[in-house]
Formats: structure tokens, C-alpha cells, sequence
């Protein structure tokens, strides 16, 4: 593909965000759709406690955990179209298991196997394949929004199928979901040429230890954890709370859609506070705090319809807000060329938090036999405290960006000087070139930066 920054993204490239989103946010959506309605449903299955319903709700996030990075990686070998195929295949027999299922093991069996479709990190690899890299950043906006866009309507729209079809039907929808991300893969994305890692977008298995070695980072990685452990283990027990204020299941979506619309005006002030003021770090623990206060707000006034909505407008004004706050310190505090490698082991944290959440979230749960929901948001605003006590410790982010800059063929000798260049230029704090990638990943103030002598050294 030729270069041209002056007329935008390629329609290929736009293609293939486009697609590439779509077939990763219906998958999610497939997963999220069972956080609103789950613990409502598990009492019909078989076998059915607490504890393993809270199982069933978080499982996902094990297999997910486990194999995403595996995944990638694979894809560098098999090709990332196959690998993409084979997580879609596994998530669409897990979902028609779940579907057919009769004990709420059978329920766990199959959210493990949906789980272990874990596409996430072949996805973004192929989406690196398919973008130039002055777009990349754009298209991999364009995923992570979609992601966000799939929880949302997840949550709203769970309880109305669950409604419609039932549980069952969630499931074999999800089963068809899977069906339509493989026409949308082999029907209109495209192929890339050739396929190479991206340290940008992929994570490399010799970079582990540097990256788990920086204490900034696993900051970042404890904190996404806790947070969907929160957010899993609430929503073990919020469509019970609801159901017991006297809401019935059908009509919680309104509840969501509510709450939803609320905390995203909540959140785009705040976002740009954060990102134009240079307050990150203080609006990062503001919303920490909203998580806290929404939980034990929850744990002592959940009896009240009226209470459990406002705090769950809390709550999601604070989620939201370090859903988008999170990846943005990962990738503004991750050395340039290790970003791929801090993003693969954050999202592996975050998927092991949403498995530890529907699993402390049904054990304690279970301590009543499912009969008091109040001590799951005592032990989640407990787990928010800790984040924030670690939160504060955290250094102040730079204002910067990452950049990539194609650089050709070129030697290590050659990378090596041509990174000293780069140094040089005004508004570039780090500059990494890897001879392989045929890439330099760039630390940038874009405040700062000196675009003409930028260009004169960069390669056309």
C-alpha cells in the first residue's frame, strides 16, 4: 500500500477496522450479554449454588486470560485469519454447550470452552497487518471503542432477549453471532500481504520480564484487575438487588440504559480535564474513589430501588472513566517499543479480574446462601480502597503520545544512529528503531514537537 497521509485511511484499511471490530464486539457481546441476567437464571440449573453460578458468571476471563497471549502468538505461525477461525469456532461450540446445557456445570463447561476462542491479541495483530503505521493508532481507537459500544448495549440489551428467549436462546444467538464473524472475516476482510510482529500491537515473549519488572506498569495491570473483579462481582448481585426492590428482571434494562447515558455525561468532562489540563493522575483517582464510594454506598443502602440506581450511576460514571483512562496511562507510560507486550498482559489481568470477581463475588454471596447481597459490596469497596492506596503511589504521567514511523530496510548499526537523530528532534522524549519492524516508536509531546525536522530525517 502506498503512503499517503494527506488523503487519510485506505478503504482496505477502513475495511478491515471496520470488520476486524465488528467481529471482536459481537464476540464480546456474546459474553456480556450474561452479566445482567445470569444470577437471576442460575437458580433453574441443576446443582446450582452461589458460588458456582458466581463461576459461570467469570469463567470466561480464565480461558481468556490464559490463552490470549498464546494465541497471538500462534498467529505469527499459523496465520492470523486461521487462528481468528479457530477462537470463533471454540466460542461458537461453547455457546451451543451453554445453550443445551441442563446443570449449571454444564453452564461453566461451556463459558470456559466461549472463553478460550481467545481471538483478542490475533485480531489486533491482523488489524497491525492491514493499517499503515501513521493509522494504526486510529484503527486500534476504533477496536477499543467498539468494545465499549458492546458492553453498553450487552448490559441494555441482556435482560430484554433473556426476556424474549430466555437464557437458552442468549446462548444459541451468541452460537450465530459466531457464524456471521466468520462470513465477515473470509467474506470482507481483507488479507494482508504479509504478516510480521508489530511490537506496537503484539506482545513478545522476550519482553516479559522487563515489562512485569516495571513497577509503574503492574500498577496499571493491578488496577484493571481489581476493576473488573468489582464489576464482575457486582453484577453477581445487582440483578438481584434490583429484583428484590421490586423491579421485575424484563424491565432492568431501563435501569442500565439510564444509568449508562448518566455516567457517560459524567465521564467526557472529567476525560477532558484529565487529558488537557495534564490531570490524569488526579482525575484516575477521583474515579477510584466513585468505585469505593458507589460500593459501600451499595452495601449499606441496597434495599432502596432509588439508592441502587444512583449508585450505580456513580459506579459507572467512575468504570467508564478508567476504562478509558487506563489504556491510555498503559500506553503513555510503556517504553515505545514494549507497548504490544504492556497491552497483551494488562488485558490478560483484566480478563483474570473478571474470573476472580464472579468467583469472590458468588463465594461471598454464598455466605448467605444467596439470601444477603450487602457483604459482596463490603469486600468490593474494600478491594477499591487498596487500588486507590496504590494509585496514589504512582508517578505522574508525561504528556505524550505514540508514534510510529516507517523507516525501511535497515541495519542494526543504522537503526541505532538513526534513533540518536530522532532524539534529537524537539518534542521527542524516547525513539526506539527496530531494524525488523522496519519501524521507530516514538515518545511525543505533540505540544512540543518539531513536525518539519520530524520529516526531514524520517524516511520516505
Amino acid at each position: 500500500m502506498k503512503r499517503s497521509k494527506e488523503h487519510g485511511m485506505l478503504p482496505a484499511e477502513l475495511r478491515a477496522a471496520g470488520a476486524l471490530s465488528g467481529i471482536f464486539s459481537m464476540r464480546m457481546l456474546g459474553l456480556f450479554m450474561l452479566l445482567p441476567v445470569l444470577s437471576l437464571q442460575a437458580e433453574t440449573f441443576d446443582g446450582s449454588t452461589p458460588l458456582l453460578m458466581g463461576i459461570a458468571l467469570g469463567i470466561y476471563g480464565l480461558t481468556q486470560a490464559l490463552l490470549q497471549i498464546p494465541f497471538g502468538m500462534l498467529s505469527d505461525r499459523l496465520g492470523r485469519k486461521r487462528v481468528i477461525a479457530m477462537g470463533l469456532v471454540l466460542f461458537a461450540i461453547g455457546s451451543v454447550i451453554a445453550a443445551m446445557a441442563t446443570t449449571i456445570e454444564g453452564i461453566i463447561i461451556g463459558r470456559a470452552i466461549q472463553g478460550s476462542g481467545a481471538i483478542a491479541a490475533a485480531t489486533m495483530a491482523l488489524l497491525a497487518d492491514l493499517t499503515r503505521e501513521e493509522y494504526r493508532t486510529r484503527a486500534m481507537a476504533t477496536f477499543g471503542m467498539s468494545i465499549g459500544v458492546s458492553f453498553t448495549a450487552a448490559i441494555i440489551l441482556g435482560p430484554v432477549i433473556n426476556g424474549w428467549i430466555g437464557l437458552s436462546g442468549i446462548f444459541w444467538m451468541t452460537a450465530l453471532l459466531a457464524v456471521f464473524g466468520l462470513v465477515l472475516l473470509f467474506r470482507v476482510v481483507p488479507t494482508p500481504v504479509h504478516s510480521h510482529m508489530h511490537h506496537d500491537a503484539e506482545a513478545d515473549l522476550a519482553q516479559f520480564s522487563s515489562v512485569l519488572g516495571d513497577s509503574q506498569l503492574l500498577r496499571l495491570d493491578f488496577g484493571i484487575f481489581i476493576l473488573h473483579l468489582i464489576l464482575t462481582a457486582t453484577f453477581v448481585v445487582i440483578p438481584i438487588g434490583l429484583r428484590d426492590a421490586g423491579m421485575v428482571p424484563e424491565s432492568h434494562w431501563m435501569v442500565y440504559l439510564g444509568v449508562v447515558l448518566v455516567a457517560v455525561m459524567i465521564m467526557v468532562p472529567m476525560i477532558i480535564q484529565a487529558e488537557k489540563r495534564g490531570r490524569m493522575k488526579e482525575i484516575f483517582s477521583i474515579a477510584i474513589g466513585m468505585i469505593a464510594l458507589s460500593q459501600f454506598g451499595l452495601w449499606q443502602m441496597s434495599g432502596s430501588l432509588w439508592n441502587i440506581i444512583l449508585l450505580m450511576v456513580l459506579f459507572f460514571g467512575g468504570f467508564n472513566l478508567l476504562e478509558a483512562v487506563l489504556p491510555s496511562l498503559i500506553s503513555k507510560m510503556a517504553p515505545a517499543d514494549k507497548k504490544g507486550t504492556a497491552m497483551g498482559l494488562y488485558s490478560s489481568s483484566q480478563f483474570f479480574g473478571a474470573f476472580m470477581g464472579g468467583v469472590i463475588g458468588g463465594w461471598v454471596l454464598g455466605w448467605s446462601d444467596g439470601q444477603d447481597i450487602a457483604p459482596v459490596f463490603l469486600v468490593s469497596g474494600g478491594l477499591a480502597l487498596v487500588w486507590l492506596v496504590v494509585a496514589n503511589s504512582m508517578q505522574r504521567p508525561q504528556a505524550v503520545k505514540t508514534r510510529l514511523v516507517r523507516v525501511g530496510e535497515m541495519d542494526q548499526a543504522q537503526a541505532a544512529l538513526l534513533a540518536a537523530q530522532f532524539l534529537e528532534v524537539t518534542g521527542v522524549s524516547e525513539a526506539v528503531v527496530i531494524a525488523e519492524d522496519q519501524v521507530a516508536y516514538l515518545k511525543v509531546d505533540e505540544k512540543l514537537l518539531d513536525r518539519k525536522s520530524l520529516e526531514a530525517i524520517a524516511p520516505a
